[in-house]
């Protein structure tokens, strides 16, 4: 039997939506799917790059040649379809009561979504949305560069070696690491890229304040 792994030690957290929060795996295949058909894509080739990144970052992977402008356009149009297709929208297993755990904590919200599509999704599972977050239109860069990370660290008033992030995709947790954080590889996508440590879902993170000096304890449970 493997052994428990020892608590991360942390001042803040740093949260991942989609797929780390709210499983929104339906509406994005749905809505991704449609767009690289209506590239002449493989559908199944595009979802491969699809989690984590903003949308016109994704673009600009599938389709390499077109205009930047062209992108950031396109990203919009999928943003709004993505907002108003909320069926299948649920909370990861364990959000609920993990969102509940650090309500009191520092924490902040670091999502590729735009604020009105977080505002959906996060309502639409039935989650607390918290009250310092860094989302679309806060950042110049998409994960996985760090920009969005290292933002909610200073928003928040820590040192990003302070911070431990939750994530669930590639390019988030690269972007975690970039930033200088440790990170929590949540659900089947993120143990194949490296995270400090990994959870199926948030049913097995246990989260301890230290009400003494303010330090938190993120417990990995089997």
């Amino acid at each position: 039997m493997p052994a428990t792994p020892s608590p991360l030690t942390a001042r803040a957290l740093l949260l991942d939506m989609d797929g780390t929060l709210v499983n929104s795996d339906a509406v994005v295949e749905r809505c991704w799917r449609r767009w690289a058909l209506r590239h002449g894509l493989d559908p199944e080739e595009a979802l491969k790059v699809v989690h984590g990144r903003q949308g016109y970052a994704t673009m600009a992977v599938l389709l390499p040649d077109r205009p930047m402008e062209e992108n950031h356009a396109d990203n919009r149009v999928m943003l709004a379809e993505e907002t108003a297709d909320l069926d299948g929208v649920v909370p990861i297993g364990g959000a609920p009561a993990f969102m509940a755990a650090i309500a009191a904590l520092p924490h902040a919200l670091v999502t590729s979504a735009d604020a009105p599509l977080a505002r959906a999704r996060m309502g639409a599972a039935g989650l607390r949305m918290p009250d310092v977050r860094v989302t679309a239109e806060c950042v110049g860069a998409s994960k996985p560069d760090p920009e969005g990370f290292l933002k909610g660290a200073a928003e928040l008033g820590f040192d990003p070696a302070e911070c431990v992030v939750f994530e669930d995709s590639e390019a988030g947790i690269q972007a975690g690491r970039a930033a200088g954080m440790r990170v929590v590889g949540v659900g089947p996508r993120a143990g194949a890229y490296a995270p400090d440590v990994h959870v199926p879902d948030l049913t097995h993170v246990r989260v301890e304040a230290d009400g003494a000096d303010g330090t938190i304890r993120v417990h990995i449970t089997p």
